[in-house]
C-alpha cells in the first residue's frame, strides 16, 4: 500500500528530473556551440553541479565524467542545474581575479569579438525559445487542439472547490461572461481570471443572468491555493467502468449505463450522485439507471469511504468539444504563435506581481517542489511535452533578465562595450556580479523556501 501511495510522487519527480535534464542540456547546449564555432575552449559541461552552488571549491565531486579532446563531460551531485566552463570568462566557476593575474590567450572568452561573445552568451536563451516551439509544434501536428467552450457546456458546471462556492458559483450554472467580455473555453477559465484580474464573473442561473462580483482576496486565494481549476463541466452520470469487488459491481452496474436516481431521489448529474453516495457511507443503496433505453434498479453496498466503485465517463465523451487538426506547415507557425502566447502570458503574470492588489509575491513564487506537483502522476507524455515547452519558455525569459550571473546580465556588459567601445570596468562588473548573485541566491531560497512553509502549513 505504501508502494502505490507514493507511486504518483515518485513519476511526478522523475519526469521533473527528466525535464529539467533536458532544458538543462540544451540550454547549456546553446552556449557551448557557438563557443566551439568561434573557436573557444570550453573547459566543461555539465548537468548539474560538480560542487556545493555557489561555492566552486566546495564538496566538489561527480557522478559521472569523460574527457573529449579538451572538454571534460559529466554529471554533478548537486542537482541543481548544470553550466558550461568557457575559457576566459567570469562566472560562477570561475573567479576574476584568477583570469587578472593571467595574459588573455586567443582561444579565450574574452579575447573574442564583442559579437561573438553575445552569441554565446544569448545561445541558451534563443535554444530554449525554438525548443518550446519545436515541441508545440509536434504536440498540435500529433494531437492538434481539443477545447471545449463555455457555450457547449449544456448542463452548466460542477462547483469542485469551497473557493467556487465562495465566489457565488453553483452547480449548474453556466458561465457567460468574464468582466462582461464572452466567455471563452473551460480549460482557458481560471487562467483568464488570473490574467486579467477579474472583478467579475457573469452567469446563467435557472434562465436568468446574473453578475457575481469577484470579493477582494479571491484571486489571491485562487493563485495561493494553485488548484488546476475550481469548476468542472457538469455531466450526467455515466458509467465508463466499475470496479472490481466494489458495490458497483454487486449491484451489476456496466460501462453504459446512466445513474439518474439514488434512493428515491432524483440525481440527473454526476455532482448529485456522488453527493447521495457520499450520504449513504457503509450502507446499501438502491440506484435506478438507464440501460439501452431500459429503465432498472440496482443494489449495493456503500463502502465506509463513501465510494461505491465506478468511474464515469469524460466530459469529452459526452459534450461537444471543438478539434482543431494540423498538418506539418500548419502546425509550425502555430507552435510558434504559441510558444509567444506563453511567453506574454508568463510576463503578464510578472507584472501583476507590481499592478494587482490581489496577486502577492509570497504565493505566487514556488521552487523546485511547486513544479515537480505540475508534473503528472502518470507517464502522460502529452501533458510531459506540454510542461517541459513551458517551462522552457519561462527559462528563457528569466535567464534573460538583466541581472547579473544570468545570461541577460553578461548581455547588458556586452551591449554596453559595444556602444561605448570599451569594456564596464572590472570592479564595477565585479561588484555587479556579486550583487546579482546575492539576488539569485535570495530569490532560490525565497521561493523553495515558500515550498516547506507552504507543506508544512497549509
Amino acid at each position: 500500500m505504501l508502494l502505490l501511495a507514493l507511486g504518483g510522487t515518485a513519476t511526478k519527480i522523475i519526469l521533473f528530473i527528466l525535464s529539467l535534464s533536458i532544458l538543462v542540456v540544451l540550454h547549456e547546449l546553446g552556449h557551448f556551440i557557438p563557443a566551439k564555432l568561434f573557436g573557444t575552449k570550453v573547459h566543461k559541461f555539465y548537468l548539474f553541479f560538480d560542487f556545493l552552488f555557489p561555492f566552486p571549491n566546495v564538496a566538489n565531486f561527480s557522478l559521472f565524467k569523460k574527457k573529449i579532446g579538451d572538454t571534460e563531460y559529466g554529471i554533478g551531485w548537486f542537482p541543481f542545474g548544470g553550466y558550461v566552463q568557457i575559457a576566459g570568462m567570469a562566472d560562477e566557476t570561475q573567479d576574476a581575479e584568477e583570469l587578472k593575474n593571467t595574459p588573455p590567450q586567443p582561444w579565450e572568452f574574452r579575447s573574442k569579438p564583442a559579437w561573438q561573445r553575445l552569441i554565446i552568451m544569448i545561445g541558451g536563451v534563443t535554444v530554449n525559445m525554438v525548443l518550446a516551439m519545436i515541441i508545440f509544434s509536434g504536440l498540435l501536428y500529433k494531437y492538434g487542439e481539443q477545447f471545449l467552450p463555455m457555450k457547449n457546456m449544456t448542463y452548466g458546471i460542477m462547483v469542485t472547490d469551497s473557493l467556487g462556492f465562495k465566489a457565488g458559483l453553483q452547480n449548474g450554472d453556466k458561465i457567460v461572461a468574464i468582466d462582461h467580455l464572452p466567455a471563452g473555453n473551460f480549460e482557458e477559465f481560471q487562467k483568464d481570471l488570473i490574467l486579467n484580474d477579474a472583478k467579475s464573473i457573469t452567469i446563467e442561473r435557472n434562465g436568468e443572468k446574473k453578475d457575481l462580483s469577484l470579493q477582494e482576496g479571491f484571486l489571491s486565494e485562487l493563485i495561493k491555493q494553485k488548484k488546476m481549476s475550481i469548476i468542472a463541466p457538469r455531466i450526467p452520470c455515466d458509467i465508463a467502468q466499475v470496479q472490481k469487488g466494489s458495490g458497483a459491481e454487486e449491484a451489476g452496474l456496466e460501462p453504459g449505463d446512466r445513474i439518474f436516481m439514488v434512493n428515491g431521489v432524483l440525481t440527473p448529474y454526476y455532482d448529485l450522485v456522488k453527493e447521495n453516495i457520499m450520504a449513504n457511507k457503509g450502507n446499501k443503496i438502491e440506484v435506478r439507471i438507464v440501460r439501452k433505453g431500459a429503465i432498472m434498479v440496482k443494489q449495493g453496498v456503500v463502502s465506509k469511504e463513501g465510494l461505491f466503485g465506478f468511474g464515469v465517463k469524460s466530459y469529452a465523451d459526452i459534450l461537444k468539444t471543438e478539434r482543431v487538426n494540423y498538418n506539418l506547415a500548419a502546425a509550425i507557425p502555430a507552435g510558434i504563435e504559441k510558444s509567444f502566447k506563453t511567453l506574454g502570458n508568463y510576463f503578464k503574470s510578472l507584472k501583476m506581481l507590481f499592478t494587482s492588489k490581489e496577486v502577492k509575491v509570497k504565493d505566487s513564487l514556488g521552487g523546485f517542489a511547486s513544479m515537480a506537483k505540475m508534473f503528472p502522476e502518470t507517464f502522460d507524455w502529452e501533458h510531459f511535452w506540454i510542461l517541459t515547452a513551458t517551462i522552457s519558455v519561462i527559462l528563457a525569459f528569466m535567464n534573460i533578465l538583466p541581472i547579473p550571473m544570468l545570461d541577460g546580465g553578461y548581455v547588458v556588459f556586452l551591449f554596453y562595450e559595444m556602444i561605448v567601445g570599451k569594456p564596464l570596468p572590472e570592479k564595477v562588473q565585479q561588484y555587479a556580479q556579486s550583487v546579482g548573485m546575492v539576488i539569485i541566491l535570495g530569490l532560490l531560497l525565497f521561493a523553495n523556501g515558500m515550498d516547506v512553509i507552504r507543506a508544512f502549513f497549509n
